[in-house]
């Protein structure tokens, strides 16, 4: 259960126009995000982009973080693929390249059942035989874990934890009682959707699977660690400082407002994969504002 809990930093993958790591670049964003405390790194989630990286590019960037961070940081790799033999290899590589976990979303063209899911994602857990997170993100799936399957997945071997959507009626309390009742007590679950962390935390959350944790690493820490004390006063403070970047993601999808962050915080040259286009150049200086508001308000 260590390894999904607390606050878990997703980084993006700097690429050039073809689609190959820039090694220089990753391995200092995720020394950035290793220097800054966090409890976990994030490789090749959604802010990632496994999608659009081939299998030789994805085990490239897991070796480059095994070289950068491994030891000092774990680290939770995302393994999902269309077919299940491909993410079967890609969890293999994983491992031999020197991940600490593994995440894993049910990735379809065709609308996949609950039994596929349960198949899909049980032989991938077996295949990388390391700690696996089930990734349930609707909003890229389009399928949606059932409490059942949730529970069910819950008893097989290597299936440590949960990655969960906001839920639509805000209760997260009742929502982790119920999943709790029905899942090992060493099986974690936490939160993404960034704008509802500070909330998923004080209610009892895990795990706080972070966006803007990848770029601001430090900040996001201080709002992890107020809500995960319970002190609620701070938590809200920190979290209304982050209220214009939660505007953006939800305005334009928080991968692209990262890339341009990348940009404005002079990281590294960060040019999304095509065809997912840069922010304009109004957007864009709506990021460098808000960037401009966490530094005024946050500390790290």
């Amino acid at each position: 259960m260590t390894l999904f809990t607390g606050l878990s930093a997703f980084s993006i993958t700097p690429t050039d126009v073809a689609g190959r790591v820039d090694a220089t670049a990753l391995s200092g964003l995720l020394e950035r995000i290793s220097t800054a405390g966090v409890n976990s790194i994030g490789l090749l989630g959604s802010t990632g982009g496994y999608a659009f990286l081939s299998r030789e590019e994805r085990r490239r960037a897991v070796e480059i973080a095994r070289d950068s961070v491994g030891g000092r940081v774990p680290v939770i790799v995302g393994v999902g693929a269309l077919r299940t033999d491909e993410a079967e290899t890609l969890a293999r590589d994983a491992r031999t390249a020197g991940a600490d976990g593994l995440l894993l979303a049910p990735m379809s063209y065709t609308p996949l059942t609950e039994e596929e899911v349960f198949q899909h994602i049980s032989a991938v857990a077996g295949a990388g035989d390391l700690p696996l997170c089930i990734y349930n993100n609707p909003g890229t799936t389009r399928f949606v874990f059932s409490e059942d399957l949730i529970a069910r997945l819950a008893q097989m071997p290597n299936i440590a934890a949960i990655k969960m959507p906001l839920p639509a009626d805000n209760d997260f309390r009742g929502e982790l009682a119920r999943l709790r009742a029905h899942t090992p007590t060493d099986f974690a679950i936490g939160y993404s959707g960034d704008w509802g962390a500070a909330e998923s935390l004080l209610a009892g959350g895990d795990a706080w699977y972070s966006v803007i944790a990848g770029l601001l690493p430090a900040q996001a820490r201080a709002l992890a660690t107020a809500a995960m004390a319970g002190d609620r006063l701070e938590a809200e403070r920190l979290d209304r400082a982050f209220q214009s970047f939660w505007d953006l993601f939800r305005e334009f999808g928080s991968f692209r407002v990262m890339y341009a962050l990348a940009e404005a915080l002079g990281l590294c040259r960060a040019i999304p994969p095509r065809p997912i286009l840069p922010l304009d150049a109004g957007a864009a200086a709506r990021v460098e504002a808000a960037l401009e508001h966490i530094g005024a308000n946050i500390r790290p």
